[in-house]
C-alpha cells in the first residue's frame, strides 16, 4: 500500500484535495447501476459527497431507481457528519443486494439535500458507471467510494489506512 499521494493529471483531481467536513455537490454526470443484468437505476441528478482521502461517494435520487429495486433492510451505522444512516436491499433481474444501500432520511444540518437520495456499495452491483467509465469500489468493508479514472489517490479503506 502507498501512502504517496499521487498528484492528478488532467482532467483529474485527487482525494486529498477534498475537504472534512465533506461537501455534497450535484455531480451532473450520468450515473448507472445494474444488478442481476438489468438497469437498477440511472440519472445525471446524483450528489457527490466528498471528503479527504475517499473517492466520492455517489447519491442517487430515490426517483432514478426502478418500481422495487430498494426494499428497507435491518440495521443503521451513524456518520458523525451526515448523521443516521438506513440500510436497503437493491434487487434487479431476480438478483438481491442485501444491504448494499443506505439513506439519510433526517441527515444533520448542513446534509439536508441528502434526503430522498440513496448511495450504494458499487462492489454489490453487477456494474456501476459514471459518464461511460466503470466504477471500481473502495476497498474496506464498511466504506462506499466510487473509483473512476477521474480521481486519485492514495485511499482510505486499504489495510493500514484507518488512522488516516
Amino acid at each position: 500500500m502507498t501512502t504517496t499521494r499521487i498528484p492528478p493529471g488532467p482532467g483529474q483531481e485527487s482525494v486529498w484535495g477534498y475537504p472534512r467536513p465533506p461537501r455534497v455537490e450535484a455531480s451532473g454526470q450520468r450515473v448507472v447501476v445494474r444488478l442481476g443484468g438489468v438497469v437498477v437505476a440511472d440519472t445525471r441528478e446524483a450528489l457527490r459527497v466528498l471528503e479527504t482521502s475517499h473517492p466520492p461517494a455517489y447519491y442517487l435520487p430515490r426517483s432514478a431507481f426502478a418500481p422495487g429495486a430498494l426494499t428497507p433492510a435491518a440495521g443503521f451505522s451513524v456518520c458523525e457528519y451526515k448523521g443516521r444512516a438506513s440500510y436497503l436491499d437493491v434487487e434487479g433481474g431476480g438478483a438481491v443486494a442485501e444491504r448494499a444501500a443506505w439513506t439519510y432520511s433526517s441527515p444533520l444540518p448542513g446534509y439536508e439535500e441528502l434526503v430522498d437520495h440513496v448511495s450504494l456499495y458499487p462492489g454489490a452491483m453487477d456494474a456501476c458507471e459514471v459518464d461511460g467509465e466503470p466504477v471500481e469500489p473502495q476497498q474496506g468493508g464498511f466504506y462506499g467510494g466510487w473509483i473512476t479514472p477521474r480521481v486519485v489517490g492514495p485511499f482510505k479503506g486499504a489495510p493500514g489506512t484507518l488512522g488516516w
